[in-house]
């Protein structure tokens, strides 16, 4: 079986960093992206990603299009979303797009981790 890549969707920099470096630590495969097109490009290439965990507000493709883009591309895919301006609407609409949960920004370490092993073994059942 080959390991599962959970991919990092997010244009800060910073946050993406650390919490690729806090999922590392505690023994997941991790990549990052810093837009939506660069998460694509990374989808494309990369069989192995189980996960994508995207912001919301991107420049270029904000996180609903590229979840939307991404599961026409491969809708195996489970997908987080993470937002710092969490509204009723974008909660929906991820939703009904495919995603699998929908966070807050800042997001504790911990709740994180919980829901992207819950979304992986999600995915295992596919």
């Amino acid at each position: 079986m080959t390991e599962k890549t959970v991919l990092l969707v997010d244009d800060e920099a910073g946050l993406t960093a650390v919490l690729a470096k806090r999922l590392t630590a505690r023994g997941l495969t991790v990549k990052t992206a810093g837009s939506g097109e660069e998460g694509l490009s990374i989808l494309r290439d990369d069989k192995d990603i189980a996960l994508t965990v995207l912001d919301i507000n991107m420049p270029g493709l904000d996180g609903l299009e590229t979840l939307k883009a991404l599961k026409s591309l491969r809708p195996e895919v489970e997908a987080i979303i993470l937002t710092g301006y969490p509204s009723v609407e974008s909660a929906l609409e991820g939703m009904r797009l495919g995603a699998y949960e929908f966070l807050s920004k800042p997001c504790d370490t911990e709740e994180l981790y919980a829901r992207v092993m819950e979304a992986l073994a999600r995915a295992d059942t596919r």
